[in-house]
């Protein structure tokens, strides 16, 4: 049995509070580079090996076990393989979308949105976007992908600006990720979903694990969530891509697999504390 360990007090006090009453704990994980490796076409972003097997653990160890992303939530169900987790949530949007025991509920997109889709060609050709840019249609989110460009980092200078302004005329802002730059609604993100997820389900301590800039959000909430009373621990990813993320976390892991068995570390303490 690996015990996880984390590398601040207040991220080892939220591993203690959960072990000690897991029921009003709150497992939550992004998806992509975190579950599932960063690849250049995400249609294909397949959860790594023993991803859905432990979320399902933890799902039947903890009150509340989710999922949250900036991807349609049945798109991360069906490349995790997480059909068959029983009680798994599934925050997609960024939280505008919600699956749940097979129900899927969500929000319209804002008009902005409509405004920026129909521009982002036009202004990707007249910006002069490298060959291998990308655009990827979320429905309520637009992200302009630059990883398959020959310089990706000269390909995100050169968009970060035209793109700004777009956002800032259509109602959106402009997110940074990994070698992508997205269009969101304002008030989106993975903090806001945590921070209403942990209310809703009445959590006592709580976990996200993420590896990319979208995810400094959420790790901001578990802080938040501390000061209130609710103990938290930030899980990152490693990215060298991002090494924000791991400076802002309570325990660092090598990658997905690195997060697999984390979680798997985790289930295996609160089974341990059930069958002692």
């Amino acid at each position: 049995m690996t015990n996880p360990r984390a590398t601040t007090p207040d991220g080892e006090a939220g591993l203690k509070a959960l072990t000690a009453d897991p029921e009003r704990a709150l497992v939550a994980t992004d998806y992509d580079g975190t579950l599932s490796p960063i690849v250049s076409d995400p249609a294909v972003a397949f959860a790594v090996d023993g991803a859905a097997g432990a979320v399902a653990r933890l799902a039947s160890l903890v009150g509340t076990m989710a999922i949250i992303t900036g991807r349609p939530a049945a798109e991360a169900v069906t490349l995790g393989g997480f059909e068959d987790v029983p009680g798994l949530i599934v925050l997609g949007h960024y939280g505008a979308e919600r699956l749940h025991d097979g129900a899927l509920r969500g929000s319209p997109a804002p008009e902005g949105i409509a405004a920026a889709r129909a521009a982002l060609p036009r202004l990707l050709a007249t910006a002069g976007a490298p060959d291998g840019t990308r655009i990827e249609d979320k429905g309520t989110a637009l992200a302009v992908h630059v990883r398959q460009a020959a310089s990706p980092e000269a390909a995100l200078e050169l968009l970060r600006e035209p793109l700004a302004r777009l956002a800032a005329d259509s109602g959106l802002v402009l997110e940074p990720g990994r070698f992508v730059l997205e269009l969101r609604p304002p008030g989106t993100d993975k903090g806001a979903a945590l921070r209403a997820l942990a209310a809703e389900r009445g959590a006592r301590s709580v976990v996200f694990c993420g590896d990319d800039l979208g995810d400094l959000a959420a790790f901001a909430a578990v802080r938040d969530l501390r000061t209130a009373g609710v103990a938290g621990v930030a899980v990152a990813s490693r990215s060298q891509e991002a090494p924000q993320v791991a400076a802002a976390a309570d325990l660092v892991v090598d990658g997905p697999a690195g997060v697999v068995r984390f979680m798997n570390g985790l289930a295996d303490v609160l089974e341990s504390h059930a069958t002692g």
